[in-house]
């Protein structure tokens, strides 16, 4: 079995995926198995193995490592069984994200120009890091792993991030201009070096940006309507969120957006961009109304 595990492993990750979680899950599993004398996915077998996990979510999520496993191995050996996906009946939810407004995305970019110290680079930084992510919709780790060099006049070039994809991200004229002004106060340097840099000139830590944009959402006074703060990777929620709600009318125009958004954004597959319709009222009831449209259309022919 462990043969057949690391060439999935092997297979998969040639397409993007780390596989990190799941190799330890399926090596696991075999080890599991293997004090059974099994050679051979058995369903009681994977449900016993996915039951020792200490929750019904990772519980969950055990038996649906081997089940893409088997899924994969069937193909050339009908000799695994493929057990039931949903036996522990958990349900992945994802968390509310908080869509900025206008005015918070504003006040967040001042908080930031006033950060200490007032003469120093960290006040741009901050700030042009959050117009950035604003405006394009990059994930955080994209934008602190910009070069340089990647700052082209066609836009940013993504290299090989999430599912190891590279795209070309175009920018909005005054998203570009605010970026040239940046460059050129923190001075140009080499194509290796990073854009975004702390006051050592070493690239910027992702935990140093997340603590102090927590402080900025206390100092520009943004509350969330649910239990849990504003994040920064609601900035991304928000961008996508925005270019839908400025999506042309009609099913033809609104799936192209809706293609053209998911490979902006750098999403694997379209699902995830689809995601978004359910993140504000007025998405949902874009899609109800749409979805109504159809039914009658339906009934009526």
């Amino acid at each position: 079995m462990l043969d057949a595990i690391e060439t999935y492993l092997a297979l998969r990750r040639t397409t993007g995926f780390a596989m990190s979680t799941a190799e330890y899950l399926l090596k696991s599993f075999a080890a599991f198995a293997a004090e059974r004398g099994q050679t051979y996915v058995k369903t009681k077998t994977a449900i016993d193995w996915a039951a020792l996990g200490p929750s019904v979510a990772q519980r969950d999520a055990r038996l649906r490592a081997v089940c893409r496993f088997v899924r994969h191995v069937r193909v050339e050996d009908v000799g695994h069984e493929l057990p039931p996906a949903n036996h522990f009946g958990a349900r992945k939810k994802r968390r509310t994200p908080h869509i900025y407004t206008t005015d918070e995305i504003s006040r967040l970019v001042e908080a930031a120009l006033r950060l200490r110290p007032m003469r120093g680079l960290r006040p741009h930084t901050q700030a042009t890091l959050i117009a950035l992510l604003s405006s394009t919709g990059l994930r955080i780790s994209e934008a602190l792993k910009l070069t340089i060099a990647d700052v082209t006049r066609d836009g940013l070039l993504i290299r090989e991030t999430k599912f190891r994809k590279t795209r070309l991200v175009p920018l909005h004229d005054t998203a570009a201009a605010g970026l040239q002004r940046y460059l050129a106060r923190r001075g140009r340097g080499s194509d290796n070096d990073p854009v975004f840099i702390d006051k050592r000139n070493r690239p910027l830590r992702y935990i140093a940006v997340k603590e102090t944009f927590d402080r900025l959402v206390d100092k520009a006074v943004i509350r969330s309507t649910s239990a849990r703060r504003p994040r920064l990777h609601d900035l991304r929620h928000t961008f996508a969120v925005r270019a839908l709600q400025g999506s042309p009318t009609g099913r033809g125009r609104c799936g192209a957006h809706m293609a053209a958004l998911a490979t902006y954004m750098g999403h694997i597959n379209i699902y995830a961009t689809y995601w978004y319709l359910e993140a504000t009222p007025d998405l949902l009831r874009d899609v109800a109304t749409a979805g109504e449209a159809f039914m009658s259309e339906g009934r009526s022919s």
